[in-house]
C-alpha cells in the first residue's frame, strides 16, 4: 500500500486539500503534529480514526510532494585546468 491509497483530494472534502481517506483529517494537520515533536502514539490518541499506516502515508506524501517541488540539481562540471 502506498500513500496514494490513503491520501485523497476531493473538492467536496475540505476544499480539495489533501486528507486521509475516509476522514476530514488534513495531511497538513498531521504534519504539523509531527513538526512539533509529537510521536505516532500521541497522534493516534488525538485522532482515533487514524492508524499508524495513515501517519506513515502522510510522511510519504510529504516526501513525494517535496521531491516534485525541488528543482533538478545543477550538474557539477569538472574543473578545466589551463596549462
Amino acid at each position: 500500500m502506498t500513500h496514494h491509497d490513503r491520501i485523497v483530494t476531493d473538492p467536496a472534502i475540505c476544499g480539495g486539500q489533501p486528507v486521509i481517506k475516509g476522514t476530514q483529517v488534513l495531511v497538513r494537520t498531521i504534519l504539523s503534529y509531527l513538526a512539533q515533536g509529537s510521536f505516532v502514539p500521541e497522534i493516534l490518541a488525538e485522532f482515533a480514526s487514524l492508524t499508524e499506516e495513515d501517519v506513515r502515508a502522510v510522511v510519504a506524501f510529504a516526501a513525494a510532494s517535496a521531491i516534485e517541488d525541488l528543482p533538478a540539481p545543477t550538474p557539477i562540471l569538472p574543473e578545466i585546468k589551463v596549462a
